[in-house]
């Protein structure tokens, strides 16, 4: 994609290009793949640009801050085939872990028809500050829910949970009607969005690249944030009806008119022509806090094939919700049992 949008560049605009291309195209002929994602800043950084947006009192918590700073989030997937032609059955694995500065906060496990889940509801609710209750302070009837505050794995099957999705949702629409159907990419719309993905990119980013001798290289896009935005979404706005249900529209250049039109840059690292990471540098969108290091890092590699989780505790969606509702007690005006949370 990206070499077709250079073309109508400059030379190293094009080199730059293709060199992107075949890296993507190497990540979808992968077989598994795993991306870790965080931000490089500390926590005063953030604490400063988000006192810049926030209300008086309102401000971001001190725990919040350090936990972002440190945050991370890894996902990783198999498939019997190439990612790029892989279908919803065609996938054997799929794993997501969310990190903090102690640990694992939230991480969930998807092998064939199961899901495994567990979490640290003790650390979430410190970070949010709203203490959740400990296991031991739920009543026995809290059952599987007490079992999740206490951060065991549990196990769900996927089929079950796409049927309480389901019901849910409704099988039927308004008025007796049949749901609409979701919006889907068919090969023709996909076309028209890669062009116009394409014809933005030729006319707002800039390339440039620089290597070494061990096989590392970089390539750097530059672009002016608020107008490389705005001009994307205009580009989609043909698009919308396919891209989004319910007749919901795209933002516009009124919704992006605060933005900051200051150039950012994404570095992307190429090992031996494979795509390792991609760092997009956001220090410069701060408008009135002293930034010296703010940037997206997603990092990208092979995965080893995540597995099940020992001793997993095989349980049923609706037993989860009705250890919530029963076991919690009633929601008074201090929380779930009156309790602090």
């Amino acid at each position: 994609m990206l070499a077709g949008s250079a073309a109508c560049g400059t030379v190293e605009n094009l080199s730059a290009g293709q060199k992107l291309d075949k890296a993507f195209d190497k990540l979808g002929e992968a077989r598994s793949l795993s991306f870790e994602l965080d931000l490089d800043a500390d926590a005063a950084t953030l604490k400063a640009l988000d006192a810049e947006s926030s209300e008086p009192g309102e401000e971001m918590p001190d725990e919040m801050a350090e936990l972002l700073s440190d945050a991370r989030l890894t996902f990783s997937v198999h498939s019997k085939k190439p990612i790029e032609k892989s279908e919803e059955k065609d996938f054997t694995a799929m794993a997501m872990k969310f990190s903090g500065p102690d640990g694992d906060l939230l991480e969930y496990r998807m092998i064939g028809d199961h899901l495994y889940v567990r979490v640290d509801a003790e650390a979430l609710g410190k970070m949010a500050g709203s203490p959740m209750p400990s296991a031991d302070e739920l009543p026995p009837e809290a059952g599987a829910f007490k079992q999740l505050l206490a951060g065991e794995w549990l196990k769900l099957s996927v089929k079950e949970l796409e049927k309480t999705r389901d019901e849910m949702a409704g099988a039927e629409g308004p008025g007796g009607e049949e749901p609409a159907a979701e919006p889907s990419l068919d090969a023709k719309t996909q076309k028209k969005l890669t062009k116009a993905l394409r014809q933005v990119i030729a006319e707002q980013v800039d390339f440039t690249t620089s290597g070494g001798s061990d096989g590392t290289e970089h390539v750097k896009a530059t672009a002016p944030f608020r107008t490389l935005i705005t001009e994307l979404f205009d580009e989609l706005r043909p698009l919308q009806n396919q891209l989004l249900p319910g007749g919901a529209g795209l933002p516009t250049a009124k919704d992006f008119k605060d933005a900051p039109n200051k150039k950012v840059t994404a570095d992307f690292t190429l090992k031996n022509g494979e795509l390792t990471e991609v760092s997009v540098d956001l220090a410069k969108l701060a408008e009135k806090a002293k930034v010296e290091k703010l940037a997206l890092v997603l990092r990208i590699g092979t995965a080893e094939k995540a597995t099940a989780p020992a001793g997993a505790t095989e349980v049923r969606i609706d037993e989860i919700m009705s250890g919530l509702l029963g076991g919690m007690g009633p929601i008074g005006e201090e929380g779930f049992g009156g309790g602090e949370f």
